[in-house]
């Protein structure tokens, strides 16, 4: 994991959240290669889970919502974590994580004096991660809800709005919009791409479990009772398409929630085997039954119930989610696709990122920089190329830095431009991962994926 935040920051995937002030714990920016392939993953996500869908619809809703929304969804109430303090040095830590970490379970249903008992009677056996000391300050509930003084003019707070907690409820609160608008009949899915904001004690694992991130949510409406069938299809469709996107099958695994929460019926994690940190969730898979809409038609007062086109029954639907972090999934796809091999005798690092994530598909390259006629030439095989494909122009450095710097971007196929296109018109295209080299001709050129 070392190598590859390493590379992220070399290689401008992934920066610290102001860097230049020392920096913010749980916050980063993406920088040019990381928000391309960011936007890839997003794109790729969106053309399965909306454009290849008759009955999938898009949204993207207000990111302020009113704050009832946070009381209807359980958040104002029920969104928190366990927190002690090191007595000594003041560093906070999340006490289920710290138990976890010897072996000790806590249920998220415990209460906060059984807690507190857990806790005490393994104390001696957690130590704090930045003195090593073992005297804790009683472990008390923290809201991981982010407040904000939007539309507070007199300082008083009285109703706090909120920065979003999760990116899914305006889904739910766009229900009623979507049916009344649109030719969407139960069973219709909606799918969001938005940020989500948590107040973590202890962010950690880079991008794993961060304060700002993006969730993509589908929420599937169904008729009650008819979960089981769909929920099975929608879970193995997830983690297939992982797998068509470039992760090995061995890399990932279902896990199944022990402790549900009241309201669900079932719920399952897709986990991922990061490297350092093990296997842990990517993607949640929850049957959430009929709550989310029932909450909020008792909340707003507005009957959120749907009536059949066809037969005229009426019912509150069920909803079966799926809902991932594209941050941890970003961290997926560059750990999975992280390589270091022999090329003759040298070893190089190669990200071997599917054609539909890689941030540049193809790099371009005069063989020489200080030769007029063939930088001339490479740029008009760029300018041609960048119409249709993601490209880069690379003259800096001689051609095996160059090669280098394009596989630890990922970048599938390098053109180069030498003596030889200047007399017959053809260039050589390098292959990233096997490195094999072949003779086009110019007006051939044509890149596109390889897989089905």
């Amino acid at each position: 994991m070392e190598s590859i935040i390493s590379l992220a920051k070399r290689r401008g995937f992934v920066y610290q959240g102001s860097e230049i002030y020392g920096g913010m714990a749980g916050m980063y920016d993406f920088g040019p290669y990381g928000v391309e392939l960011l936007n890839n993953i997003k794109a790729a996500w969106w053309k399965e889970n909306v454009q290849k869908r008759e009955n999938y619809f898009g949204l993207d809703s207000a990111m302020f919502k009113d704050p009832r929304v946070w009381d209807a969804s359980g958040h104002t109430t029920g969104f928190s974590d366990p927190l002690s303090e090191c007595k000594k040095c003041n560093t906070r830590i999340r006490v289920d994580k710290e138990l976890e970490k010897i072996g000790v379970t806590a249920d998220e249903k415990m209460s906060e004096e059984h807690l507190n008992q857990l806790f005490n009677d393994n104390k001696d056996k957690i130590k704090c991660p930045k003195c090593g000391a073992s005297d804790f300050t009683p472990v008390r509930s923290f809201n991981l809800l982010v407040k904000t003084n939007m539309g507070d003019f007199t300082g008083e707070n009285v109703q706090p709005v909120y920065l979003p907690g999760e990116a899914c409820q305006g889904i739910y609160l766009n229900f009623k919009n979507v049916v009344d608008t649109t030719r969407a009949k139960v069973p219709f899915g909606l799918a969001q791409i938005g940020k989500a904001f948590r107040n973590e004690i202890s962010p950690r694992n880079f991008l794993f479990r961060t304060r700002e991130f993006e969730q993509a949510d589908t929420q599937y409406f169904i008729r009650p009772n008819e979960n089981k069938e769909a929920y099975e299809r929608i879970k193995q469709e997830r983690f297939d398409w992982y797998v068509k996107m470039g992760i090995k099958p061995e890399n990932l695994r279902f896990k199944q929630h022990e402790n549900l929460v009241f309201y669900a019926s079932d719920a399952w994690d897709i986990e991922y085997n990061y490297p350092s940190y093990g296997f842990d969730e990517m993607e949640g898979i929850h049957d959430r039954t009929d709550y989310d809409l029932s909450q909020h038609s008792k909340f707003s007062g507005v009957d959120l119930s749907y009536k059949d086109p066809y037969t005229g029954e009426k019912y509150i639907p069920w909803v079966l989610e799926t809902s991932a972090g594209l941050g941890r999934m970003l961290l997926a796809f560059m750990s999975d696709a992280y390589t270091e091999d022999i090329v003759g005798d040298d070893k190089r690092t190669v990200l071997k990122l599917s054609y539909d994530l890689a941030p540049i598909k193809v790099a371009v390259f005069p063989l020489l920089k200080n030769k007029p006629e063939l930088v001339a030439k490479a740029r008009e095989v760029y300018d041609k190329l960048k119409e249709t494909v993601r490209c880069e122009f690379d003259d800096n450095g001689n051609i095996g830095k160059r090669y280098r710097r394009q596989d630890e971007i990922g970048t599938p196929h390098c053109v180069v431009i030498d003596f030889d296109t200047l007399t017959d018109g053809t260039v050589t295209v390098r292959d990233r991962d096997t490195t094999e080299q072949k003779r086009v001709a110019i007006a051939d050129l044509s890149f596109a994926p390889t897989r089905a």
